[in-house]
């Protein structure tokens, strides 16, 4: 009985894994339509949106099976809580990709030359749901740790751009829409940091039992 639900546990493992990896992939895709100005890479997304919806479905039912036809002990519980927790903020992250992507589409090719800072910015964000996953993987609480001490970079970041921003407007009032798209994706890359920072608590539960949230 214990080996078959060790099996369950292990599968569930992999689908969580590989819904991570669906999240890396889409956010990665809209930062790459963003900086080349690239609408059918950005319309890709739209479908890697989808996909990971299908996929949070498949993980929440394998849970919900899981808690129901099986007597799992303390530990295997706070995994399967945890799991539940973390495919909600992978959904987001994919909605959140996908929101970048859409905006990238009424960009109509254009580029964010000259605010490169918000390219810099999605490769930190990227960074910390590949650390949360990897750190799921591993069960690596200081990996989390670290995940969670990051998003303070990427709430600097979004400081920053936002004065960029306001100077680029002070500059040239004509571009005010372009200005305002940007902080947009912006404040998605924001939020998609804080879903990784949410994994990363989650995955700190699932091995020691205590949940902190940090204050966003």
């Amino acid at each position: 009985m214990r080996n078959r639900f060790d099996e369950q546990l292990f599968e569930l493992n992999k689908e969580i894994i590989e819904m991570g990896a669906m999240c890396e992939e889409a956010i990665a895709s809209a930062a790459r339509a963003l900086t080349a100005g690239d609408t059918s890479l950005a319309g890709s997304v739209l479908s890697e949106s989808g996909e990971i919806d299908r996929k949070e479905r498949e993980i929440e039912s394998r849970c919900m099976k899981l808690l129901l036809h099986q007597q799992p002990v303390a530990k295997d519980l706070r995994l399967i809580s945890a799991a539940l927790k973390m495919i909600t903020d992978m959904e987001r992250i994919g909605d959140q990709a996908e929101d970048i992507a859409e905006i990238v589409t009424f960009l109509c090719g254009r580029t964010i030359e000259g605010m490169e800072i918000i390219g810099e910015m999605a490769d930190e964000a990227i960074g910390m749901v590949t650390s949360s996953v990897d750190a799921f993987v591993r069960k690596d609480t200081a990996l989390a740790e670290k995940v969670i001490l990051q998003d303070d970079v990427v709430d600097a970041y979004f400081v920053r751009v936002k004065s960029d921003i306001i100077y680029m407007i002070t500059k040239d009032h004509s571009d005010g829409e372009f200005a305002l798209d940007l902080l947009m994706i912006a404040k998605y890359l924001e939020r998609i940091a804080d879903h990784a920072t949410n994994i990363a608590e989650w995955v700190i539960y699932s091995v020691t039992g205590t949940h902190e949230e940090v204050e966003k």
